[in-house]
């Protein structure tokens, strides 16, 4: 898919995939012989996950952190990431709720 079919998939705009290239979050595909690149299913699902991990509060670091690891390897990793954004999430909850 062209980078323009990618980032309608995922609901961004081209320029947050570029974006999203520039900061190591993506990959970009070679132009095999000056032709368009052309972007796989695992490219799609990588930009959802990010999406995804950033409505969930997860910065584009902790995004980079996360993609960073080997799903098999380092679960408990992923996991202990995962509970410090909970952990986060749960005080400003509490800060919130006492500004009320």
């Amino acid at each position: 898919m062209t980078v323009g079919e990618l980032a309608k998939a995922a609901g961004v705009h081209v320029e947050t995939v570029r974006y999203y290239q520039r900061r190591g979050l993506l990959t970009t595909p070679e132009r095999p012989y000056g032709t368009i690149r052309r972007y796989s299913n695992a490219d799609s699902n990588r930009l959802c996950f990010i999406r995804r991990a950033q409505r969930l509060g997860f910065t584009l670091d902790e995004i980079a952190q996360l993609l960073a690891l080997d799903t098999f390897r380092d679960r408990d990793q992923a996991r202990a990431l995962a509970e410090i954004k909970v952990a986060d999430l749960d005080a400003r909850i509490a800060d919130l709720q006492a500004m009320r």
